[in-house]
């Protein structure tokens, strides 16, 4: 029981499991938009299911892919895919069976969820290859968190409504904003080993401009999407503290570097709670 549990604590740390809060709140975002409402229990536990098989099956991967990168990386050399903990046998067997289950998953909300569950898991699985190749891996990564809001109309509704679209473009913008802060960090890192990021292309304070751009980007398109979703005043609130939180993030990292952390795990776990909570309180 005990290597059990020492298992399942590598794998979380693996995935990163406490993340999931970036995820999870703009799926049911669109849920609860879609449905005005309450979208039932059956949708709240499948959206939850595929929404952690999918984050699963992505943070594996990348763990996977990026085995030899992450064991020449001082911030990452202790990582469970690195050190032994996590055999790459086993990660494999995690990421298929993360992927198993998310189609199984989708499979019983939709005909539509289950017939795009293939190509998302192919965009999602893409984030590592793109960082050796381009510096637009950032936005790859925005992507792929972005897809979230569209799984969740799609669980609702079975369509993909204009509103969505514009949430899941500021969800983009989001993701890809706070890991250009994030990626900082590796600026280094990644010029010595000659990986494409940002950063190590533009150098720090034009990575922290282009940062701010995706920002400013985000807020307008989630205000577009409260505009096209008919939203009411709690909806405009959350967009404008979603403002107020980014300004705070970038204020945190322009004051000093060593703030990152608390600037991209506190603000934006936050950012996305409290936009939910306020979207759920427009649609009552």
């Amino acid at each position: 029981m005990k290597k059990l549990n020492e298992l399942l604590n590598d794998f979380s740390e693996l995935v990163m499991f406490k993340h999931s809060v970036f995820s999870l709140p703009f799926i049911f975002i669109a849920m609860v938009v879609g449905a005005k409402g309450w979208f039932g229990f059956k949708l709240l536990i499948l959206g939850i299911l595929a929404a952690l098989t999918a984050r699963n099956f992505a943070m594996a991967v990348n763990r996977y892919l990026d085995r030899d990168i992450d064991a020449l990386n001082p911030r990452t050399v202790n990582r469970p895919n690195v050190d032994g903990r996590i055999s790459p046998s086993q990660m494999l067997a995690f990421i298929s069976l993360n992927a198993i289950g998310f189609v199984i998953v989708a499979y019983f909300v939709n005909d539509l969820a289950f017939k795009i569950s293939i190509p998302i898991l192919i965009v999602i699985g893409s984030y590592s290859y793109f960082k050796r190749f381009s510096f637009l891996a950032h936005l790859i990564l925005g992507i792929s968190l972005g897809l979230a809001p569209i799984a969740g109309v799609v669980a609702v509704t079975e369509t993909i409504p204009l509103w969505t679209v514009l949430l899941s473009i500021g969800v983009m913008f989001w993701v890809a904003g706070f890991d250009l802060l994030y990626s900082l960090q590796d600026i280094d890192v990644d010029k010595k080993l000659g990986l494409h990021s940002i950063p190590s292309k533009f150098g720090a304070k034009n990575t922290m401009n282009i940062s701010k751009v995706f920002h400013l980007l985000t807020v307008i398109f989630w205000l577009l999407f409260v505009i096209q979703s008919g939203g009411s005043i709690f909806a405009y609130i959350a967009v404008m503290i979603s403002a107020l939180m980014l300004a705070y993030e970038h204020y945190l990292v322009n004051k000093d570097f060593r703030k990152i952390d608390r600037a991209f795990f506190t603000v934006n776990g936050y950012l996305g709670i409290v936009f939910f909570i306020l979207i759920v309180i427009d649609n009552i």
